[in-house]
Order: C-alpha cells, then sequence, then structure tokens
C-alpha cells in the first residue's frame, strides 16, 4: 500500500494533485490511499504519528496556521523513509530547507510547470521506494534491514504473536503482523494462506493436490488454501 498525503490550503490545489496521482497509480498494480489535509491542524498531527508504511509527503511549505518546514521535522524526528516534496509558492525558502537537512525529495512550484513537476515527482517518489523495497525492524536495539528479494515466506506464530520471516540462511522472529508485513512489501509477499505470506518471485512450483508450494532454493511449504488461490496468482 502506497500512502499519498497530500496538504494544501487551497482545496483546487489538492484535488489537482488527487487528479494527477490517481491517474498515475491507474497504470500501477500497487494499491494506494491518498490522504489529504487542508491545514497542519491536530488532526494532521495525529495522522503522522499512528504506524503507516510507504508515506509519499507532498506538503505546502507555509498554510495559514503552520509551516510545512516545521512539520517536516517533526516527521523527521521519527520517520526517516517516509519521502517528501515540498510545494511552495516561495522558492527562495528551499536552501533553508536544504541546509536543515530534512532529506527532501525535490520542491514544486506552484506556478512553474507544476502539473508536469508533480507527475514527475510521485513517479520518482515511486521508483525510490521500488528500489528500498525491504522490511526494517528492530531487535535488541539493532536495525534489522532484510531485502523483499531474500525473503522465502513469511508465517505467524500464534503462540509467540509473533512472525518468522524466513530468508535462505536466517529465520527473523519480528513483532509485526501479517498485514502490516504485507503492506510494507508492497504487493510482493501475497497470501497463501490466513498464516502464511509468499515471495511469489521466489516459488517455482505449487503442488494443487498435495497443497506444497516449492521455492528456489528447494525449501517447501504446507501452508497453502483454497480461499487464497487468487492472492497467490497465476501460479495456482
Amino acid at each position: 500500500m502506497i500512502n499519498f498525503v497530500v496538504v494544501d490550503d487551497y482545496k483546487e490545489i489538492t484535488d489537482n494533485i488527487e487528479k494527477i496521482i490517481s491517474k498515475i497509480m491507474m497504470n500501477n498494480k500497487l494499491e494506494y490511499k491518498i490522504h489529504t489535509f487542508n491545514d497542519y491542524d491536530s488532526k494532521f498531527r495525529k495522522f503522522i504519528q499512528e504506524p503507516m508504511v510507504n508515506r509519499i509527503y507532498l506538503l505546502d511549505i507555509e498554510t495559514k496556521s503552520a509551516s510545512g518546514i516545521d512539520m517536516a521535522r517533526i516527521i523527521r524526528k521519527n520517520d526517516l523513509d517516509s519521502i517528501i516534496v515540498f510545494i511552495t509558492a516561495h522558492e527562495e525558502l528551499a536552501s533553508n530547507i536544504v541546509r536543515d537537512q530534512l532529506m527532501v525529495l525535490t520542491f514544486i512550484c506552484k506556478f512553474d510547470d507544476f502539473e508536469n513537476r508533480v507527475k514527475e515527482a510521485v513517479m520518482n517518489s515511486l521508483a525510490y521506494i521500488g528500489k528500498k523495497n525491504a522490511i526494517r525492524f528492530v531487535d535488541s536495539n539493532a536495525v534489522y534491514i532484510i531485502p523483499i528479494r531474500d525473503i522465502l515466506y513469511v508465517t505467524h506464530d500464534s503462540v509467540e504473536r509473533k512472525c518468522i520471516i524466513k530468508t535462505d540462511t536466517v529465520a527473523y522472529k519480528i513483532g509485526k503482523s501479517l498485514t502490516e508485513i504485507k503492506e510494507m512489501s508492497m504487493g510482493t509477499l501475497a497470501q497463501s494462506h490466513r498464516a502464511c505470506l509468499v515471495n511469489e518471485d521466489r516459488i517455482i512450483k505449487i503442488d494443487k493436490k498435495n497443497k506444497l508450494i516449492k521455492f528456489d532454493n528447494g525449501d517447501t511449504i504446507d501452508l497453502v488454501s483454497d480461499n487464497y488461490k487468487k492472492e497467490v496468482g497465476q501460479r495456482c
């Protein structure tokens, strides 16, 4: 799931950005949702604290009540992964933002080829998310980053209430739900069973009769359910 977060105090601008995003995503298989705000109010401040993966922020630098730069500082305190794009009528502020090291993807001027620049920013953001597609988690004060391509499957341990991410060499236990991990994988991991996600790119065979999935490294699992046939794709 890609979460676009659009903030501008002019509804015409947020509506225009929504149309641009929707047009781009119509030709994309990724699930997405657009969250729009017209101010940096308490609702927005609460929203940015909620757990949510794959965020692309398009932020107005200045609204009536607050600064988008200040909001970016708050976002970056706990979130280094989300992409931030600034929309502004004041390009002279760009140097201040760069100096603050807020890791901004780009700046879009409202009066300079606006629609094409928004389109370009969205496309670049999607490409960037695709390149860094990985599962990230913290365990015992260590940060783990597991590229999606290395994952074979993910199962849910109902006793420990954790998920087990199986790679070629290691099984990681992570305190996230299957739903959260599926969202983080941006659709790369498909559900084969209510307690299992599989990496379709690593599957070489599905035995429908015996309900077995075989992966390219020789590993097999028997967590296959008729209820999730469509989820796993054409291999079923």
